[in-house]
């Protein structure tokens, strides 16, 4: 992880308000530390608010220590598609990253891996950096096919855009059974999934295997993030329920940039 950039991204989900955007971005003013990047992803309606005050409070955009986040982008460039929202919208409010791929997606709104594939190639070829979301169900680790399952998930990405695509890209470990739930992988479990991907994509690339971060997502908080930040192939995490919190979601920005 020495040669990697720890980040911490904060999904807000369908939460939030213009407070808790004012509150989080007046503590990010304590934040005087860029060994690990932080990056908040609020709901739409507030991608302008949240891009405006950090840009007020200096905590933004190129080169500082906040960035702006999606939680999901079209797999169209424009058109007719009421509701959507494109990567150059996105990128035209000032985000660098755009989340694809969420379990939440997959599960309730049928978003297959290739719609996944589509939306991390068109957000790539607008500008953006696509965290992509992969992580098997309760089911599946049951069955021990977390592996395939995994593996399938990147393989749908890699026959689209290829390999080396992820050197624009992070990779979020995110298991079903451990997504809202409150129930946490153990730092062992983390670590020989996220083992496995960069494994998997070393096979074509060592390079990018090497350089890729991977986040661990699924009920992260302050007391277990130390064990799951420490981790050889653990590169931070992507962040649910606590990133509406601003002390519990700086706590864990600090020991993201103390992860050894």
């Amino acid at each position: 992880m020495a040669l990697r950039r720890p980040m911490v991204a904060g999904n807000w989900k369908m939460n939030g308000s213009r407070q808790l955007a004012e509150e989080l971005v007046k503590k990010f003013g304590r934040l005087k530390d860029d060994s690990a990047e932080v990056v908040i992803c609020p709901p739409t309606v507030y991608l302008e608010s949240a891009s405006k005050l950090l840009e007020q409070s200096k905590q933004s955009l190129d080169g500082r220590l906040v960035r702006l986040g999606a939680q999901n982008v079209s797999h169209h460039e424009f058109g007719a598609y009421t509701g959507e929202v494109s990567a150059s919208m996105l990128r035209e409010f000032g985000c660098n990253y755009v989340i694809v791929g969420h379990s939440e997606r997959r599960r309730m709104y049928g978003e297959t891996s290739d719609i996944v594939a589509n939306k991390f190639a068109t957000a790539q070829k607008m500008g953006l950096t696509p965290i992509l979301c992969v992580g098997e169900s309760l089911a599946a680790r049951e069955a021990r096919r977390t592996f395939e399952v995994i593996a399938g998930e990147l393989d749908a990405v890699i026959e689209k855009v290829g390999t080396m695509a992820f050197d624009n890209a992070i990779i979020a470990y995110e298991p079903l059974w451990a997504v809202g739930t409150g129930k946490s992988a153990t730092p062992e479990q983390a670590q020989e999934v996220h083992a496995f991907i960069r494994q998997r994509l070393s096979e074509v690339s060592p390079f990018i295997g090497e350089k890729i971060r991977i986040l661990y997502g699924g009920s992260v908080k302050p007391s277990n993030a130390a064990d799951l930040f420490s981790q050889p192939d653990v590169d931070g995490g992507l962040i649910g329920g606590v990133s509406l919190n601003a002390s519990e979601f700086l706590a864990l920005c600090s020991i993201a940039m103390n992860a050894e």
